[in-house]
């Protein structure tokens, strides 16, 4: 029997373009004084990264793939397939890496493997949506002599910030000298290259601030108005906003606020010609807001979120939903007078006529730093077999 057990160092998400860094123990657990103990053989180990594509038969209309590669593993097979068994198809796979051949382990010996791979930056991000989902996974692969291979998966997560693609190294750095006394590998070098240019596009794009002011009015007149600071985003920030009712000649007896992702298929795609899109709703705020001069609302992104992206298959765009509910007549209010002459109760109206009305408003929302996403994954940074 053998442990295997991988590890990502970092956390479970990570930028396109980043290199993934995993590192793979085997271990042989029993103790070396049991009597049963005995020395454990593994004729090789390898790993790869591969992006697992899979749309809804409802929504989807994609042409039929190649169905000819079996999808059960022979008993004696020693082909590395790391999709093997996976619902959809494999869109994006690196090539596999050679972790060791024919390794031995005597009772309570352990050994670590070192596996690093950037990811391909012009991938899809993570994504589970109601069509279609892209789900990254890291397989290890090992096999021990005349017996079938056994897979470990490690899901992570992958986020995509436009703009990294064209990024190229400054050509000061380029040319510059090396310094043989530091031990820091030019391929952890450029990876912190990376993480820093994708922090300043980030703040670049997110911290820019200018009134942004909407009139709210339907057919019968102005109801109010609406003021945002920045319609840019990171996941993980809050939306923020407020209303301005006291200039409306329109009452407002209530709204609502939605912050929504829109999922739309290419229209090649389409399973039908026209179908409607798919909305998913993240944070909602409903106030009543009768005789309100003011009010605001605070709509958190959850980090979990995709931020918006689009491919050749699908696209994904956040707005803010917006629902108003007015008066059809002038706001009043009923005087109850008490049984003493002086006191007097104000109650509100039984009935009133209402019409209502809603409002989109596009937003734009980005990534965040992987390891700030990493504290809310739902994946594990260690995953483990035994074989």
């Amino acid at each position: 029997m053998i442990e295997v057990v991988a590890k990502l160092g970092r956390g479970p998400v990570f930028l396109a373009g980043e290199m993934l860094e995993c590192v793979i123990t085997f271990t042989n657990p029993l103790s070396a004084s049991s009597t049963s103990a005995s020395s454990e053989m593994l004729a090789w180990a390898s790993a790869q990264i591969h992006c697992q594509f899979h749309a809804s038969e409802n929504r989807v209309a994609l042409p039929p793939s190649d169905g000819s590669k079996p999808d059960v593993q022979a008993e004696n097979e020693t082909v590395f397939v790391p999709n093997r068994g996976e619902r959809g198809q494999c869109i994006l796979s690196t090539p596999p890496k050679i972790l060791f051949c024919d390794l031995r382990l005597d009772p309570g010996e352990s050994k670590s493997y070192s596996y690093c791979e950037t990811l391909p930056i012009d991938g899809p991000p993570s994504f589970r949506g109601q069509s279609v989902k892209y789900v990254y996974k890291l397989t290890i692969g090992c096999q021990r002599v005349n017996s079938p291979i056994k897979l470990l998966r490690v899901p992570f997560r992958v986020l995509v910030l436009h703009g990294l693609k064209d990024y190229q190294c400054p050509q000061d750095e380029a040319v510059a000298p090396s310094n043989p006394f530091l031990e820091e590998e030019e391929g952890l070098k450029k990876d912190s290259r990376l993480a820093d240019l994708a922090t300043e596009l980030l703040m670049a794009a997110t911290s820019r601030r200018s009134l942004h002011l909407y009139n709210i009015s339907n057919t019968r007149g102005k109801v109010g108005t609406f003021c945002i600071f920045k319609t840019v985003y990171k996941i993980g920030e809050d939306v923020i906003g407020t209303f301005n009712f006291s200039e409306g000649d329109i009452p407002c007896l209530q709204f609502s606020v939605s912050l929504q992702t829109e999922e739309s298929i290419q229209e090649e795609f389409q399973r039908r010609r026209g179908q409607p899109v798919s909305f998913s709703t993240h944070a909602r705020h409903q106030e009543a807001c009768l005789h309100t001069a003011q009010s605001s609302f605070n709509l958190p992104i959850p980090l979990s979120s995709t931020p918006g992206f689009t491919t050749n298959i699908v696209s994904l765009k956040w707005r803010l939903h917006f629902e108003f509910v007015t008066s059809g007549e002038s706001a009043r209010t009923c005087m109850v007078r008490g049984s003493q002459s002086e006191a007097i109760t104000w109650t509100g109206v039984e009935q009133i006529e209402v019409d209502t009305f809603s409002w989109d408003l596009p937003i734009k929302v980005l990534p965040t730093n992987p390891i700030l996403a990493s504290y809310v994954s739902q994946f594990s940074s260690a995953n483990s077999i035994t074989i």
